[in-house]
């Protein structure tokens, strides 16, 4: 198997508790030594403050690479640019362009806020312009809900790497023939930036199959059979959730696929079983083998 690389989504934390779990969560993972790991925004830049926080302290008390997400939601363009400069001067040279979703909530139209980006491809172009970042964007192997068609998803995609992205990185799926389908069509349409599979483990089958239908991600009817019944039996859904991310992980691994973006909603225990499945293990681990 090849050497493979992983990184790691975590969300700004509400409370002190939530602080604690991200934090021992941060710890647990840097010694698997992440290509970077990113904390997300929420919509509208409601966790704008504590965003910047949390990507703050991470540059500042750990060596690892963090990413900032950004969106162009309820913001100026020199809103947006004052937040990437506030950025670049915090040492964070990463950023996660994002178009974001509207205010009205996901599924209702997105109209872009006068005076500001339009889209990720602006937004990207925007941060180059300000700084040296390195910029990771979004892609949908099915398709954003809101593209017209393939083509013009890829074509999207497309016009965020010509403003400047150097990796994007997918919604969550989870069949491997979408993501490797998605792949061919990436490549022939000339991107050939790394595109890493985001790897979401299911924690509230009620909850994906909602947000599945609002983001346009199918779930394969084998999957939703093994969470039938399993509404009120929380250690047997963790248990089957923890099996079909790790064959989710490894089919994706034997095909080819040596970069994976692990969504781990501040905990660290499911994306750590799963790169030690992977054979991504702590670095004093490694050397002992």
């Amino acid at each position: 198997m090849s050497t493979l690389n992983v990184s790691f989504e975590f969300f700004p934390p509400k409370t002190e508790a939530m602080a604690e779990t991200l934090w021992a969560s941060v710890e647990k993972l840097k010694g698997l030594g992440p290509s970077f790991v990113s904390v997300t925004y929420g919509a509208g830049g409601s966790t704008r403050d504590r965003t910047h926080k949390t990507v703050a302290r991470i540059a500042q008390e750990t060596s690892l690479s963090v990413a900032a997400h950004l969106t162009t939601v309820e913001a100026t363009r020199d809103e947006v640019d004052d937040v990437l400069k506030d950025y670049w001067s915090a040492g964070v040279r990463h950023i996660v362009a994002l178009r974001g979703d509207p205010p009205s909530g996901v599924g209702t139209a997105y109209v872009p806020t006068e005076g500001g980006y339009a889209n990720a491809a602006e937004l990207t172009a925007g941060a180059k312009a300000i700084a040296d970042f390195e910029v990771s964007v979004g892609c949908y192997p099915e398709k954003h809900p809101e593209s017209a068609d393939e083509q013009a998803d890829i074509e999207m995609l497309k016009r965020k790497v010509d403003a400047g992205a150097t990796r994007a990185i997918t919604q969550f799926f989870y069949d491997n023939d979408v993501y490797e389908r998605y792949l061919e069509r990436v490549r022939a349409a000339g991107i050939d930036i790394p595109i890493l599979p985001g790897i979401m483990p299911i924690s509230n089958f009620k909850s994906l199959k909602r947000m599945a239908g609002l983001c346009g991600a199918s779930i394969p009817a084998r999957l939703a059979r093994l969470f039938e019944n399993l509404d009120d039996d929380p250690d047997t859904r963790r248990l089957v959730s923890a099996a079909m991310a790790a064959e989710q992980c490894l089919d994706l691994a034997e095909r080819g696929v040596t970069d994976f973006h692990f969504y781990t909603l501040n905990r660290a225990e499911m994306a750590y079983a799963l790169c030690h499945m992977l054979g991504v293990r702590p670095q004093s681990q490694e050397a002992a083998a």
